[in-house]
């Protein structure tokens, strides 16, 4: 059964756009991971609410979720519809809404968290390119990189073997400051991380040779990308932990991982639904014929009937791509496209002057490739 987004967010269908964002702030708030560590009912909540208002923040997503429901939005022509947010998106989602970490510090614990974010490591982005039938069938690609992994010497913490951080002098091992300063309206206190330990709480007196106390090495290291099927240009997946390594032991980053899918000459692609131009002789779409098409899971029979104009289109179901979030597979749109020979021996000339004699004038009507084009646009969408 599809979701109700409206219901999950608890705002009735005709809700404003401030009232969509006040829902989502409030059940954010109140299924964050940091108030609800180690719940997993409640990180799927978190995860649920942010999907439902990245679709009803956008008036045109909203409208056509309103229009289509989410079967709609998962059949959305290049994969710009719904899909499914992992952790880390829904915690940047929520920290734009907020609008950085200074309001939300007292909430969450802000010393403990400003430390855990300084410390985590980079993200990594990379390009996977694909063909037509990886996006088909699905496949696995092996990216190669060259990170900063934790230091083997140290154990990562950036200390020389047989010594270990001594508490921040000037912090006292908060990893926060506080800042005293006059003014007219009278005396503002500000918190900042610490400028000597940058926000550790600790601060290495004997560094690691190795890594000279940084707790991190480059390395050469391989990653396996499992790439489902259905994907398109600029879908991506976030292998979550694998990026590069925090300083001193921290949080390592992620790696956000994009598809490029490349052309396919057989095929134009409209969303899962693909189309084919089968090049018809006359002879063959006067007296009719069977032929075979390439599909994305083998050669497929295809009957051509006597008579068969060109631009006469033969829908093959379930010979499309899968959808990215269903799994059900389009449609291939195989379209004719009668070929005339731009080179004629004598006796094709002679039998083609005598089928002139005795064929007759074309219709007059042009209006079964108007009925063409609307059938095109019926069956694409457009």
């Amino acid at each position: 059964m599809d979701k109700d987004l409206y219901a999950i967010l608890g705002v009735e269908r005709g809700a404003s756009q401030n009232d969509v964002k006040k829902a989502y702030r409030r059940l954010a708030m109140e299924y964050h991971p940091d108030r609800n560590e180690g719940d997993g009912a409640a990180e799927e909540r978190f995860k649920e609410v942010t999907e439902a208002y990245e679709v009803l923040r956008d008036p045109q997503q909203r409208a056509h979720y309103d229009r289509f429901g989410m079967g709609g939005m998962r059949g959305a022509a290049g994969g710009a519809g719904f899909h499914h947010v992992d952790l880390g998106e829904a915690l940047s989602m929520f920290m734009r809404e907020f609008g950085g970490m200074g309001g939300l510090d007292a909430f969450f614990g802000g010393g403990e968290r400003a430390r855990r974010q300084q410390r985590r490591g980079q993200d990594i982005r990379a390009k996977v390119r694909l063909t037509l039938d990886d996006v088909a069938h699905g496949t696995t690609r092996t990216l190669k990189l060259k990170v900063l992994d934790p230091c083997q010497r140290c154990g990562g913490d950036g200390t020389e073997p047989g010594t270990e951080a001594v508490q921040c002098p000037t912090c006292g091992g908060q990893g926060e400051v506080q800042r005293a300063a006059q003014s007219i309206f009278g005396q503002f206190v500000s918190v900042g991380a610490c400028p000597t330990c940058g926000g550790e709480g600790t601060v290495v007196e004997h560094p690691c040779e190795e890594c000279r106390g940084d707790g991190r090495v480059r390395v050469a290291r391989e990653v396996d990308v499992d790439v489902p099927p259905g994907v398109s240009d600029n879908n991506y997946v976030t292998l979550r932990g694998r990026g590069v390594a925090g300083p001193r032991n921290g949080p390592a980053g992620d790696i956000l991982v994009e598809f490029e899918i490349e052309d396919d000459a057989r095929f134009e692609r409209h969303g899962d639904d693909l189309a084919h131009d089968l090049p018809l002789s006359f002879s063959q779409a006067a007296l009719g014929t069977e032929v075979t098409v390439p599909t994305p899971w083998g050669e497929e029979p295809v009957e051509i009937p006597a008579g068969t104009q060109s631009g006469t289109v033969f829908t093959l179901r379930g010979k499309g791509l899968p959808g990215v979030n269903s799994g059900r597979k389009g449609a291939l749109y195989v379209r004719a496209r009668v070929w005339t020979p731009t080179k004629l021996d004598a006796t094709a000339q002679d039998l083609l002057e005598r089928l002139a004699e005795v064929e007759g004038d074309p219709p007059k009507d042009a209006s079964f490739g108007r009925r063409l084009w609307e059938k095109m646009k019926e069956a694409f969408g457009t």
